[in-house]
């Protein structure tokens, strides 16, 4: 399959053929669903809480007499019915982690590597310059190959300074590619990956 090759100025050098894994129609589709699924899964806190009506304090005393006032008769302040009572089937505390075993992350992530390259949003750069230090250079040096929407950096390693002129733009983010997962690969509208990152990644789905 071939890339689009830039070098460090952003300038474009050729199409060039990558061994990437190919899938024939709906191969590793379920793999990649339910992958993100887990990955979502895994990042959801689970610390939301709610009292039932056993954890509200008072309810020691009836609040109103049973017959005479006209309203519903109660028998406790911590029922669900009375305002600052307990809460009916409320969430608690709870672990929403999913496990996905090595296998099926590894087909998810091929599969999503390959949707991707067919669909001409991953770009190859020999390596990211060293002159990239600052926002208004990599804001200049990033309008040359992707005008717009969000792009994701992938490399081995990135310089700090590198990180932090990215963490300035809105539409850039930095990832190494040992890190990179189905999720991330469906989460941007295009990817700009170094020679060595992307000969990372391609061993990790091989």
């Amino acid at each position: 399959m071939k890339l689009k090759v830039y070098n460090q100025a952003g300038v474009f050098l050729e199409d060039r053929e990558y061994n990437i894994p190919v899938f024939e129609e709906d191969r590793g589709i379920a793999a990649v669903k339910f992958t993100i699924e887990a990955l979502r899964a895994n990042m959801r806190q689970g610390n939301a809480s709610t009292k039932t009506r056993s954890d509200v304090s008072g309810g020691g005393k009836k609040p109103f007499r049973q017959k005479g006032t006209g309203r519903a008769r109660q028998g406790s302040n911590r029922s669900p019915l009375m305002p600052g009572g307990g809460i009916v089937f409320g969430p608690h505390p709870r672990d929403y982690s999913k496990k996905v075993n090595k296998k099926v992350k590894k087909l998810a992530l091929a599969r999503s590597l390959y949707d991707c390259s067919e669909e001409l949003l991953v770009s190859v750069i020999d390596s990211f310059s060293a002159n990239l230090q600052k926002t208004k250079e990599l804001s200049a040096f990033m309008g040359k190959i992707f005008p717009t929407g969000n792009v994701l950096m992938i490399d081995i390693h990135f310089e700090d300074s590198l990180i932090l002129a990215a963490r300035n733009m809105e539409r850039v983010f930095t990832i190494d590619a040992a890190s990179v997962n189905a999720l991330d690969l469906k989460s941007y509208d295009r990817f700009l990956v170094s020679e060595v990152g992307f000969e990372q990644l391609l061993n990790r789905v091989r």
